[in-house]
């Protein structure tokens, strides 16, 4: 027998009238506010008939204060269980414990996420009584006193913290518990309702807003065999956030996709998408990728947050001499300018940098970028897109017809598109683009690999610039300690004293905030250029770069420590190996 819907249950208890229901569901199609609470809002309910409406509809006890049965049992330290913050947030009373099961006071039982963060808390199996807002406040503040909690010690609430500051992205109303289904038997309809219940819009929500507060760059939501892992990328390191439950992966991914205008009906395809988010006064784009795994779809979010990332090259790490010469590299009228390093070692943020810094009003400046990860002003950004046919190359023919002064190209992937940027860069534009090389004299003979000959990169190639990313230290906590002579080998440092990372609460205790530019900067000259001509080495290029100034990735590293910006650790991790 199908549940009765709470209206149809007021209406046949007589509590409310049709016209009154009729005016709050009106009300409801414009605010997304739960029709109980509309009721009362407007006057139409008593506080407490909703409560024992509520309970009758989902077979929970009603309890009330008058009643005797809020009186929580002071003998069993049940504020141990339950911290005094997250019992305030979300009118939640532990009432008595018997074993492992816990019987607790609760307003709102259709907040599916604060119920499995409760038993997570606890380690327990609760079991409810619904009761007012008003009789759950007064009881908490009586049993907890002046109590603070420590909700705060460790990650049980971080949820609940989060969900707070989601409401207030996103207000949702509560909706009726729905049972959980397997993935197999669940019909394309199911699966978009779902996803659209408010306990799945506010996760997706705050899973999202609390990344961009903890200045998260990715978010990864994985699900295996009997468990779903989210993890937060944070100045390039992945760590672990407390999970939702298992079967809450499916209605996330969809609400994801749907965000994002994926199909959510293909689970055997990988996806990409993209998702704004609006948050206070700005808007953060997030790039979504989908992949299935055997246990499902993973799905990673990568936050582009141009208010986060200051695109000036003055604040990326580059050291003062280095930076003097990029600046004095993009004044070039033309030429090719190289920006190389693996993948997240932060080139394009370098590119939109070096963009930033020539834009004028007299120039035509064109992109082609796969995706457009920053829009900015003053500039044509264009998407390219390979599966209709518009490669790189084909966006750098339409460029050349485009009457441009610069031209940035995202990454040179082929021969082609390695030809056109060369020759272009002859022909009177200057060229930014990227590659993935390990350092700077190797960024060259990449080139000649692919099949640029040598004639046409020796005139071309003007400047290229390697770098990493390393993490800063927190200035809160960082400790100066003096390396032994056995710790530093052969390595010489100029500063006695020198800093590694300890802790604190500003930097999550993880030693560490933030991350700067490790980089090394060739600007090509007539000897490096004679090099080329005769198809020199690897080495001899390196030696000769070396030779003429170039300071090397660990040089440039070591120069940070010195500073006292970052540890020994990080400049090895980053740029050794």
């Amino acid at each position: 027998m199908a549940r009765l819907r709470l209206g149809e249950i007021l209406l046949k208890q007589g509590l409310i009238t049709e016209p009154q229901l009729a005016e709050a569901i009106e009300i409801q199609k414009k605010e997304k506010v739960h029709i109980g609470e509309l009721l009362v809002n407007k006057g139409f309910l008593k506080e407490e008939d909703l409560a024992a409406a509520i309970g009758s509809q989902l077979l929970i006890p009603y309890a009330s204060r008058a009643s005797g049965l809020l009186n929580p049992q002071r003998e069993q330290a049940l504020e141990k269980l339950i911290p005094y913050e997250f019992a305030k947030e979300h009118l939640v009373l532990p009432i008595s414990r018997n074993m492992n099961s816990l019987t607790c006071g609760i307003f709102n039982p259709f907040d599916l996420i604060m119920i499995d963060n409760l038993k997570k808390i606890t380690g327990c199996e609760i079991n409810f009584v619904i009761a007012t807002k008003s009789d759950l406040l007064k009881t908490i503040l009586e049993f907890y006193g002046n109590a603070t909690g420590d909700s705060k010690a460790g990650g049980n609430v971080l949820w609940g913290e989060a969900l707070q500051r989601s409401r207030e992205m996103s207000p949702a109303s509560g909706v009726v518990a729905t049972e959980e289904t397997n993935e197999a038997e669940l019909s394309l309809d199911r699966v978009i309702a779902r996803a659209e219940e408010a306990p799945v819009i506010k996760l997706v929500d705050l899973i999202i807003r609390q990344a961009i507060d903890e200045r998260a760059s990715d978010i990864h939501i994985e699900p295996f065999k009997e468990k779903i892992e989210v993890r937060y990328r944070i100045d390039g390191e992945l760590y672990q956030i407390p999970p939702p439950a298992k079967h809450l992966h499916l209605p996330i991914v969809s609400r994801i996709k749907i965000l994002a205008k994926l199909d959510i009906a293909e689970k055997r395809l990988p996806q990409d998408g993209r998702i704004s988010a609006k948050l206070e006064d700005r808007t953060v784009d997030l790039r979504v990728s989908s992949l299935p795994t055997v246990w499902g779809e993973k799905v990673v979010m990568r936050i582009l947050d141009r208010d986060a990332i200051k695109l000036d090259l003055a604040t990326l790490g580059f050291e003062g001499n280095q930076l003097e010469t990029i600046r004095k590299g993009l004044t070039v009228p033309y030429g090719l300018f190289i920006v190389t390093g693996p993948t997240g070692s932060g080139k394009s943020t370098t590119l939109y940098s070096a963009l930033s810094e020539v834009i004028d009003p007299t120039k035509n400046i064109v992109t082609a970028e796969d995706p457009v990860e920053f829009r900015i002003d003053g500039i044509n950004q264009v998407q390219v897109r390979p599966d209709i046919g518009f490669t790189f190359a084909e966006a750098l023919r339409s460029f050349l017809r485009q009457d441009p002064d610069i031209i940035m190209v995202g990454e040179v992937r082929d021969l082609e598109t390695a030809q056109i940027c060369a020759r272009a860069a002859l022909t009177g534009h200057f060229v930014l683009s990227t590659l993935h090389t390990n350092d700077a004299p190797s960024a060259i003979t990449r080139l000649l690999d692919i099949g640029i000959p040598s004639y046409l990169l020796t005139p071309s190639l003007t400047m290229i610039v390697a770098q990493r990313l390393g993490r800063k230290l927190c200035p809160h906590c960082k400790e100066p300690f003096e390396p032994k002579i056995e710790e530093l080998g052969d390595l010489k440092l100029k500063a006695d004293l020198i800093y590694r990372a300890k802790g604190c609460d500003k930097c999550a205790h993880t030693g560490y905030k933030g991350r700067m530019v490790v980089a090394e900067v060739l600007m090509m000259d007539d000897e490096i250029r004679r090099l080329i001509g005769k198809n020199a080495t690897y080495s001899e290029l390196r030696d000769v770069a070396r030779k003429n100034g170039m300071m090397t990735l660990f040089e440039a590293g070591i120069r940070k420590v010195e500073s006292g910006i970052t540890s020994l650790e990080e400049v090895f991790g980053a740029t050794v190996g």
